[in-house]
């Protein structure tokens, strides 16, 4: 099932008038695909164009049915796309020619329901034509989904033992030290090209019933060991973070920072301390986390014992406080030290009068002394009490 509900006012009729200009626009971006994608022109064989126009005009035909009704069933055009994937991994080809001429059929799709919408002067408002555009990209997003499940599973299928020399080869690669030759070697076996670079995800299932995770086959899937986790070619390319997060859902991942073949091991350390500090709650993210977004947290919580002793003793004069207002005291120190205790910016930040910051700012001087005006005291309460707040988030905040 495909969840298309628009939040827009008058959809269905408005689209109901669009639904006889789908074999035009569909004829329209295939000969925009044929143009920009000449491999896809096949003279010898007219069955290829047939197929790929048949999905064109049912691509843009099932979006415009979803919007007429947002119960129209979408199992079979999934399927049918499945086996394209299928298809398009028997025949050795990467996804990257089929999003490519998907992304020309949205753009001729979208620009053209537009302009047909807009001739017969029912047309969509700015705003809700920018929602029916993004309704357009996270259909088609669904759609490639099914593509990519397909093309996954007769990868595998035709490997024959291909899982399981991916498996040692990503063994070999979260190993100690691996030797680029081996790499080398062990891809050649598993049908795996050697990336310029990779990252390591770290991931834990969210429930019982997560299923595996739905990403292209360059993609090596650890689920085998004790700490499951990816490694991902290519990880800065276009694209990746919608790839994972859809490909990913029903899994807790972070990404590790982006390293050189042999180096994946480091990659796989921060992502699963990222990991590790995300199923605590201490990084709160939605999506996949990525580690080097989160690198003061990562880097003060690798110990995190230590920095509790630290905090335990230069925060002590904060107990002295009733626990909502000492939230309030600490809140106001971090943003004051970050501030350079300009009363002014510090209440800008807090959204608080400037006159109760002074007045907490008086209390902290009372509390803290000369601490703080020395910088190097500055630098380790700073860490110690954005370590506290991170940690201590459910603490009353009155």
């Amino acid at each position: 099932m495909i969840d298309l509900r628009l939040p827009v006012e008058g959809v269905p009729a408005k689209a109901a008038a669009l639904r006889e200009f789908v074999p035009g626009i569909a004829r329209e971006a295939i000969r925009e695909i044929e143009r920009e994608l000449p491999e896809y022109v096949r003279p010898h064989d007219p069955r290829y164009s047939e197929v790929i126009g048949q999905a064109v005009e049912w691509v843009i035909g099932h979006f415009v049915d979803l919007m007429i009704d947002p119960d129209v069933p979408s199992e079979e055009i999934l399927e049918f796309h499945r086996q394209i994937g299928v298809g398009e991994a028997k025949e050795g080809r990467s996804l990257d020619t089929w999003q490519a001429a998907m992304r020309i059929g949205a753009g001729i799709a979208v620009r053209r329901l537009t302009a047909e919408s807009e001739r017969q002067s029912q047309g969509f408002t700015p705003g809700a034509t920018g929602l029916v555009a993004q309704a357009v990209f996270t259909y088609l997003d669904q759609i490639a989904l099914a593509v990519a499940e397909g093309h996954a599973e007769a990868s595998a299928q035709a490997a024959g033992l291909i899982e399981g020399g991916r498996r040692r080869l990503l063994d070999l690669l979260i190993g100690a030290e691996p030797q680029l030759r081996t790499i080398k070697e062990r891809a050649g076996e598993a049908g795996w090209t050697v990336p310029q670079t990779v990252a390591a995800i770290a991931l834990v299932e969210r429930g019982r019933n997560t299923g595996r995770p739905s990403l292209p086959p360059e993609v090596l899937v650890g689920l085998h060991l004790d700490e499951p986790c990816l490694v991902l070619p290519d990880p800065e390319g276009p694209g990746r973070r919608r790839l994972l997060r859809n490909g990913l859902r029903g899994w807790i991942a972070a990404i590790g920072p982006t390293v050189e073949i042999t180096d994946l091991r480091t990659s796989l350390r921060w992502a699963r301390h990222a990991l590790d500090l995300t199923r605590k709650g201490i990084i709160q993210e939605p999506g996949p986390v990525i580690a080097e977004e989160h690198m003061p947290v990562m880097l003060l919580m690798q110990d995190h014992e230590l920095v509790e002793r630290v905090a335990a003793r230069r925060l002590a004069p904060l107990q002295e406080a009733r626990p909502a207002h000492r939230r309030r005291l600490a809140e106001t120190l971090l943003a004051a030290l970050e501030c350079g205790f300009n009363a002014t910016e510090v209440a800008a930040r807090l959204k608080v009068h400037p006159q109760t910051i002074r007045y907490r700012m008086r209390q902290l001087e009372a509390l803290f002394g000369t601490d703080l005006a020395d910088p190097a005291q500055r630098l380790e309460l700073h860490m110690v009490v954005y370590t506290w707040l991170i940690t201590n988030a459910d603490a009353a905040s009155g």
